[in-house]
């Protein structure tokens, strides 16, 4: 009896008829959670002062713009070809960080992004439900992702803001224009109408919820941090590779062709070659300092 329970809980919370609410959730945990840490001096980050603005500058934009194409994106294409079109955002980041941050990238590292590539090319020319305003969408939605992942690698220097200003300065300028936008929708309405507002385990799974977005935030920001913004954008292409081929089983909308699967293959193959290059290279690095 209690899995059946669980898992319509689980359901419950899934029926929830507001993601743009649910990200005001979000924000509003990680704007709670960084202030409470910095006044018990767990974190630091500057205190509030007119330059922030121009410190943050353009963040918040390609923030609000991140979201809205990606919730406009997922519900016209299937999954395993959303999968394969936000693959797009790797050579962007790629492109953007040489552009924007100077960087260069051996000769291996940008043939096995163009392998990512060039399966996303496959796969999407064969795909026997194209959908132009979905395709376009999720375009926008890999832009959006690239130029928010190499700002936010240039904004999280701590001569600028450090990772901890960049979380919470961006949740807090955000967090009112993305209440306006809920209210101008309907989202925010269609919310506080929702009839689980007093179950106890639904609440605790928002909380939860708007927690782990936290969590998700975060983990994604010190990656950059410690690593680059491309090769964050690879680590979070990769985990989608099991979601893909689940989504053939079990999504019930995607259409097989061999070209489309041979391009997924693609994309996954070079996904892997990336990771094992840059593992690879993060190895030597860490040799050689220790030799030294």
């Amino acid at each position: 009896f209690s899995p059946f329970l669980g898992i319509k809980y689980l359901f419950m919370f899934f029926s929830f008829p507001s993601p743009v609410f649910l990200g005001i959730g979000q924000m509003a945990a990680t704007i709670l959670i960084l202030y409470v840490s910095k006044l018990n001096k767990i974190v630091h980050f500057p205190d509030f002062d007119k330059s922030i603005p121009m410190k943050l500058f353009p963040l918040p934009l390609i923030y609000v713009g991140n979201h809205i194409s990606g919730l406009s994106s997922t519900s016209k294409l299937s999954l395993p070809m959303f999968t394969v079109l936000r693959k797009f955002t790797i050579p962007l980041t790629l492109l953007l960080e040489i552009i924007i941050l100077g960087k260069r990238y051996p000769l291996s590292i940008v043939v096995s992004v163009f392998a990512i590539i060039l399966g996303a090319f496959i796969a999407a020319g064969s795909d026997l439900s194209f959908n132009l305003e979905g395709y376009t969408f999720v375009l926008l939605n890999d832009i959006f992702t690239a130029a928010n992942g190499v700002y936010t690698k240039q904004k999280i220097d701590p001569k600028e803001l450090g990772k901890y200003g960049v979380l919470f300065y961006n949740a807090c300028f955000m967090v009112v224009p993305t209440v306006i936008f809920s209210f101008s929708t309907g989202d925010f309405q269609q919310a506080t109408h929702f009839q689980h507002w007093t179950n106890f385990l639904f609440v605790f799974q928002f909380l939860l919820s708007c927690f782990l977005g936290f969590l998700l935030m975060y983990s994604t920001v010190l990656c950059s941090h410690y690593n680059s913004a491309l090769t964050t954008t690879v680590v979070g292409a990769i985990k989608n590779i099991s979601i893909a081929y689940i989504g053939m089983l079990i999504g019930g909308d995607y259409i097989f062709s061999v070209l489309n699967f041979i391009g997924l293959n693609i994309c996954m193959a070079g996904g892997l070659r990336y990771s094992f290059l840059t593992l690879r290279g993060n190895s030597k690095s860490t040799q050689a300092r220790d030799e030294e």
